[in-house]
């Protein structure tokens, strides 16, 4: 357990708040202004089950509407409560402003277990406490626009769309009042893989500095480089995929609720990630080391650690004892402020959460916008992209001929010059420009202020500028 002094999550996101705002020049009112969350409403409704009526609490805050819609997840999870509600809400808004996504903070969450209850039941429940949000407001595509978190997923989100179409059935636009959606219900490609995807492009670009590389006292590319992965969801199996088959990254570790994998010849993520599925955990995966208190391989020798879970995991009981010197937080909130200032003193580099994790709101955006521009990307240019190329290849072809054993093209040249990008290449191009812009401002911050000597101050700096600006521009 963590000891009693640990401060809450949210006083984690307020202290790390106050470290950054203290390297600023804000007008008096103004730090108080984005600090505070502006609205939280609570729901408790009832939904007729197993024959009794069960009541169920769910909460929506806003932190910030410097920018409308406002967005963030819904997750279901008993640990929901209204202080980590508005704490991940207010991290929200710092991620959208960091990553140039015009929307403010918010986040949703309902206190249940959703492994509980069937499908049909979950439907019910899902859309009575989407009906209690939508009638208030708290879901619309011009102000307040959810997505899947912990516990949640593209069904929940098509079952929260359809009821918000049911009560607006004038609205053009409805389809944009969530995203996360399965594809055939107005998703986007790539949307489920974003988070994760986001994790590796994140990683890619930091390994493109090498000087940033020998801050965390690494060298070379994350070919070959040790990775530990808390948590195999949605998120966390996404990164560890693509770093082990992309980047030749090795998985030697992966920790569940039930214990943890661990092995030194690296773990098969995607058969680990079968086993979770049919079995419910890691117990009984016959290819490696089984370790039940699964917390203990936090603390194994890696390169790279990626808590992929819940907030809170690295903490003033453990952290001293954390051996990799490079974190990437690909979860919300995973490292608490006390176990944050131990790791950088001992000199570790973390990526923090609302830079690390941002790849899934950034394509909630491309999504958000395919919804309101109703067309998928890429429908218009694709052809005419592919004609143009046509024409080059074709005078290549004709060179080829004319100087014959001379030269000739590549053999694959043609069919990949030829290929017009489709939706999902053109959301990962959006999605990697995006987190390469986003780390190059913050390093900048690092690199630059010698009063900043970590990249999460830097983060805060960069978002906190952008929506003092935001306000300012608004006169308030």
């Amino acid at each position: 357990m963590a000891p009693k002094n640990e401060p809450t999550f949210r006083q984690s996101v307020d202290m790390m708040f106050n470290r950054a705002v203290a390297l600023m020049d804000l007008p008096p009112g103004l730090e108080e202004k984005i600090r505070v969350c502006n609205a939280t409403y609570t729901v408790r409704f009832g939904v007729r089950l197993r024959g009794k009526i069960e009541t169920f609490t769910g909460y929506r805050s806003v932190h910030s509407e410097h920018m409308e819609p406002v967005k963030g997840g819904i997750r279901y999870a008993l640990s929901v409560n209204q202080d980590e509600v508005e704490a991940l809400a207010a991290l929200m808004t710092y991620k959208c402003a960091l990553v140039e996504a015009p929307f403010g903070g918010s986040k949703g969450g309902l206190c249940i277990n959703p492994r509980d209850y069937d499908e049909d039941e979950l439907e019910r429940i899902t859309r009575r406490f989407a009906y209690e949000l939508i009638k208030r407001d708290l879901i619309n595509p011009a102000q307040n626009v959810p997505a899947p978190d912990m516990g949640t997923g593209e069904r929940e989100m098509a079952w929260i769309a359809d009821q918000y179409k049911r009560m607006n059935t004038t609205d053009i636009n409805g389809a944009a009042c969530v995203t996360g959606k399965p594809i055939n219900a107005g998703g986007i490609q790539g949307r489920t893989e974003a988070t994760g995807r986001g994790v590796q492009y994140a990683l890619r670009e930091f390994f493109r500095h090498p000087e940033d590389v020998k801050e965390a006292g690494l060298e070379g590319k994350l070919d070959g480089k040790r990775v530990i992965v808390q948590g195999l969801g949605n998120v966390g199996y996404h990164a560890a995929l693509f770093l082990q088959n992309e980047d030749g990254c090795r998985i030697d570790g992966i920790i569940e609720h039930d214990g943890a994998l661990y092995s030194e010849n690296g773990l098969d993520v995607q058969a680990v990630r079968a086993w979770i599925v049919k079995h419910g955990g890691v117990s009984g995966y016959p290819d490696a080391q089984h370790v039940a208190e699964g917390a203990k391989v936090l603390e194994e020798e890696c390169d790279i650690l990626i808590p992929a879970a819940m907030e809170g995991v690295i903490n003033l009981e453990n952290a001293a004892r954390i051996k990799a010197p490079l974190i990437i937080e690909a979860a919300n909130g995973p490292i608490t402020a006390g176990a944050d200032e131990v790791l950088r003193e001992k000199g570790v580099v973390m990526i923090p959460d609302m830079y690390a994790n941002a790849g899934g709101v950034t394509v909630s955006y491309f999504e958000w916008v395919k919804n309101l521009s109703h067309i998928r990307f890429g429908r218009m240019q694709r052809r005419q992209e592919e004609a143009r190329h046509e024409l080059i290849v074709a005078e290549l072809e004709r060179l080829s001929a004319h100087l014959g054993d001379k030269w000739s093209m590549t053999p694959d040249f043609k069919s990949k010059y030829l290929r017009g990008a489709d939706e999902l290449e053109l959301v990962r191009s959006g999605l990697d420009d995006t987190m390469r812009t986003a780390y190059q401002s913050m390093r900048e911050v690092w690199h630059e202020r010698g009063d900043v000597h970590d990249l999460r101050t830097a983060a805060y700096l960069c978002s906190i500028q952008k929506v003092a600006a935001s306000y300012r521009a608004k006169g308030l």
